[in-house]
């Protein structure tokens, strides 16, 4: 059986994000996070598509880049650089998502449910995605009734 998670709502304005990869994850992450009011720094040689309103640092990952940081998210596609991300993630006590070993994660995304003057975050246990996905759906639904 999977761990519970417990869902921690947090007021990120203002607050320093790093994102580890500039792949797809990552910049879908970078994004959530940015429209949650977080400053975001992205580091990654390149990156998979736009990302409005967030740093880009154009080279891969070296120790030291999460100083000043809140958060650090790692999603390359790497083991040892995510590797690397959560051991100066953990040592600095900073939340830390890890995208490709959930066991190595501090903090879990949610799907993301939004309406009007509403958030809802869905997560499971790691083991089953698609109830998940479906349960964030019907969520998402019942939001956009009530605005409606």
């Amino acid at each position: 059986m999977g761990n519970k998670r417990f869902p921690l709502f947090i007021d990120l304005t203002g607050r320093a994000a790093v994102v580890v990869g500039g792949g797809t994850v990552g910049l879908r992450r970078a994004n959530v996070l940015r429209r949650f009011g977080a400053e975001v720094t992205v580091i990654s040689p390149q990156l998979a598509g736009p990302a409005e309103g967030v740093r880009h640092i154009p080279r891969p990952y070296r120790t030291g880049d999460l100083e000043g940081a809140f958060l650090a998210v790692a999603a390359t596609d790497d083991p040892q650089v995510n590797a690397a991300v959560g051991q100066e993630a953990r040592q600095a006590g900073l939340f830390f998502n890890r995208a490709d070993c959930p066991a190595d994660c501090g903090f879990f995304f949610p799907a993301i449910c939004e309406g009007e003057g509403l958030v809802a975050g869905v997560a499971g246990d790691g083991r089953r995605h698609r109830r998940t996905a479906q349960a964030a759906r019907r969520i998402r639904q019942v939001l956009e009734e009530m605005d409606g």
